[in-house]
């Protein structure tokens, strides 16, 4: 059986630089973040064209741009930030513009499962948004990660106007489903090599950069992150991937690994005790 792959890439959103001018951030406590600050970025930007290009939104007419483009805002979070809370109210989407944000939950002993990584382009807490339940896992922000918040009230109209748009957001849920479904069956069933070797062929199809040595993972996760992403213990992590070194299987350099042989690690994926 072929190894499984994450269900979507993220869109790529037309780049903010020719449009973006800084000014001094403002600094406003936020109370959803239980305690955090967020940071609204006073910026110029056109919210408009950064709307149109996002995968959810890009066949609306110009007139329901602009009327989104209104009310949407920019908010800006420092590394490790925590963006809402699994509990807090789900008033809002965000789309991610610039950085990268993780989805996590914590057992009651403060144990981290990591749901998902949302990458530049990606949408997150849009189920909160559809049904108006509180939020169901927490958010943090992996780098430094501007956001592009859509409001539930302003939102939600559309999506009764528009049959063709909630269509897509179903469809972004189905895949969230069927990748936490994957998740699950994966932490029950394999042992921590074969769950580790997947969790990397997954980062790969989303943050993988050819290299002429292989595969390079753009994204610089800590053994205790991936411990966390495959749910296995920091120190299970530190060991495989030194024996993976040692076979050739990936490199580890400043903190990124590349895949050198990933027909190696789809073996080690589908093997199983």
């Amino acid at each position: 059986m072929p190894a499984r792959t994450w269900q979507a890439r993220a869109s790529v959103l037309p780049p903010l630089a020719p449009r973006l001018r800084a000014v001094r951030p403002l600094h406003c406590p936020a109370s959803s973040l239980m305690g955090a600050t967020m940071t609204t970025v006073r910026i110029a930007f056109d919210k408009e064209l950064v709307l149109s290009g996002h995968f959810l939104l890009k066949h609306l007419e110009k007139p329901e741009l602009q009327r989104l483009a209104a009310s949407a805002r920019l908010a800006y979070f420092r590394p490790g930030a925590v963006i809402f809370q699994k509990g807090d109210p789900g008033d809002s989407m965000m789309a991610v513009i610039r950085g990268r944000v993780k989805i996590c939950s914590h057992s009651t002993d403060g144990k981290e499962l990591v749901l998902n990584i949302i990458n530049k382009g990606g949408l997150f807490g849009e189920i909160a948004l559809l049904d108006g339940e509180p939020r169901t896992a927490d958010a943090v922000a992996l780098e430094e990660t501007d956001l592009l918040v859509l409001d539930r009230s302003k939102f939600v109209p559309l999506l009764n106007e528009r049959p063709a748009v909630a269509l897509q957001l179903i469809t972004v849920l189905c895949k969230r489903l069927r990748q936490t479904s994957e998740h699950l069956e994966d932490t029950l069933f394999l042992e921590a090599s074969s769950r580790f070797a997947r969790a990397l062929m997954r980062l790969a199809d989303v943050f993988g950069k050819p290299t002429p040595g292989g595969l390079k993972l753009d994204i610089k996760l800590s053994q205790q992150q991936l411990g966390c992403l495959v749910g296995v213990s920091r120190e299970s992590i530190n060991k495989l991937l030194g024996e993976w070194q040692r076979n050739g299987v990936i490199a580890v350099e400043s903190g990124r690994i590349t895949l050198l042989d990933r027909d190696a690690l789809e073996e080690i994926a589908e093997a199983n005790g």
